[in-house]
């Protein structure tokens, strides 16, 4: 129970600092002309890189995820249910919300263009609403191998994570120094996913039993990562910067990798004295808070800059200090209680919606067979391509409407969703011996890493 309420706290904690950073770096500015721009802060100034250093906390997505997975995996394939029935549940859990996100955010820019909004503005107010997707088909992937690398799991433990990060230096070296297109793309799956395994080996008692092995990870992964940046290639932003080559994150490079495996050193080091805090109900209660809105936190933290760009940007009364000057930085705190106010309204008008949502039975059955399977493995194929696509252009690439993402999303959440359709009893009922498959109040919302997993 200790560890559950840890992992719901790196969740939370988590899920808050990609909010703050997203906003903190966001700095918008109107010309006079009126046209609001929003120049690129880790550009601009350059040593706000070194705040990535803080905000780039994915890792305890992945490391949280892992944890909770392993064990939702172990209890479901005891329980009798298939590797589909399993992967398809967690991809509607993430796919349902964020379908509904993208619906919403589509339609709006299909009739901005039909209505002439200038392809500029739609465009940059389409890439800031997907830049937080990344994340999406990255991890939709990892989940969709859980069952696979959780078997790997069972048979080497710590050996798996350890030839991953092996295999992820090889990989790093053949996309930089050889060159090989594409090659590089499996990094995404790599180094995310050997902090994701090690959270399979944190829950089994692999890690984080004494404290010498994370000490030891903080000290090799940041060491690795001082002289990666310091003698090596790479720049200190764990956060991509246009025009920096070779990134950290577009693939994930062999710095990201030792960052995050410091990151999990880190993790597991403090966690003695986070569970003591968690011991306390007001510490248990924010936790909770923040989990039953987490995916709603994640999708729609962007809309309050929209919001915020309209009424005070475009009206010209928000303050125009120079861009990265002290005023400027002032002025960060009424700009980030603002966007909070914002964030809480859609919140509080959001929840009953996606509350509802989750009262649909729809989806997967536990103990999907091969007629169902095909639905869920193309759909999951369809819906992280669609969603790739979308992280890296955006909503509204050269101003204009996705019109064949757009398809590939609503196809391929639809193929999941409907997986169950036409199989023997209704779906998400319960597999054989009680696997579960509803997708129960809450389910999205309270763990969107261990749900989505």
């Amino acid at each position: 129970m200790e560890r559950d309420r840890y992992v719901d706290f790196l969740r939370a904690w988590a899920i808050l600092l990609v909010v703050l950073g997203h906003w903190l770096i966001t700095g918008l500015v109107r010309r006079p002309d009126g046209e609001i721009t929003a120049p690129e802060l880790l550009a601009t100034v350059p040593w706000t890189q070194w705040l990535t250093l803080g905000f780039q906390i994915m890792p305890l997505f992945f490391l949280a995820g892992g944890c909770a997975a392993g064990g939702s995996w172990t209890r479901a394939r005891a329980g009798g249910a298939t590797a589909a029935g399993w992967v398809g549940q967690r991809a509607v859990r993430l796919l349902l919300p964020t379908g509904v996100y993208s619906g919403l955010v589509l339609t709006a820019v299909a009739v901005c263009s039909a209505l002439g909004v200038d392809p500029f503005t739609l465009a940059l107010v389409g890439w800031a609403l997907a830049m937080q997707f990344w994340f999406l088909p990255v991890y939709l992937l990892v989940s969709a191998l859980t069952p696979a690398l959780h078997a790997l799991h069972r048979r080497w433990g710590l050996l798996v994570p350890a030839a991953m990060v092996g295999l992820a230096l090889v990989v790093g070296v053949l996309d930089l120094a050889a060159g090989l297109p594409y090659v590089g793309l499996l990094n995404y799956v790599l180094v995310w996913g050997v902090v994701y395994q090690l959270g399979f080996c944190w829950r089994d008692g692999l890690v984080g039993g004494s404290r010498a092995l994370p000490a030891a990870l903080v000290l090799g992964g940041g060491g690795a990562f001082a002289a990666l940046v310091g003698l090596g290639p790479f720049p200190v932003s764990l956060i991509l910067v246009t025009g920096q080559d070779p990134s950290n994150t577009n693939p994930p490079s062999a710095a990201m990798l030792a960052w995050a495996v410091a990151q999990v050193g880190a993790c597991l080091l403090v966690a003695p004295a986070v569970r003591r805090l968690l011991e306390r109900e007001r510490w248990q209660r924010a936790v909770r808070a923040t989990g039953a809105v987490s995916m709603t936190l994640y999708l729609w933290h962007m809309l309050p800059v929209l919001v915020i760009a309209a009424a005070f940007y475009l009206t010209g009364l928000a303050p125009q200090p120079a861009f990265g000057s002290a005023a400027w930085w002032a002025w960060r705190v009424p700009w980030l209680l603002g966007l909070g106010l914002v964030l809480l309204a859609t919140v509080r008008v959001l929840v009953p919606v996606e509350r509802r949502l989750l009262s649909l039975n729809v989806g997967v059955r536990a103990d999907a067979g091969p007629r169902e399977a095909w639905r869920v493995w193309a759909g999951l194929g369809l819906s992280v391509w669609a969603l790739t696509y979308f992280a890296g252009h955006g909503f509204a690439y050269g101003g204009g409407f996705p019109a064949w993402p757009a398809l590939g999303l609503t196809a391929g959440t639809g193929l999941v969703l409907t997986a169950g359709l036409g199989t023997p009893g209704p779906r998400g009922t319960p597999g054989p011996r009680g696997a579960r498959g509803r997708m129960e109040p809450g389910a999205v919302t309270e763990k969107p890493v261990e749900e989505a997993a």
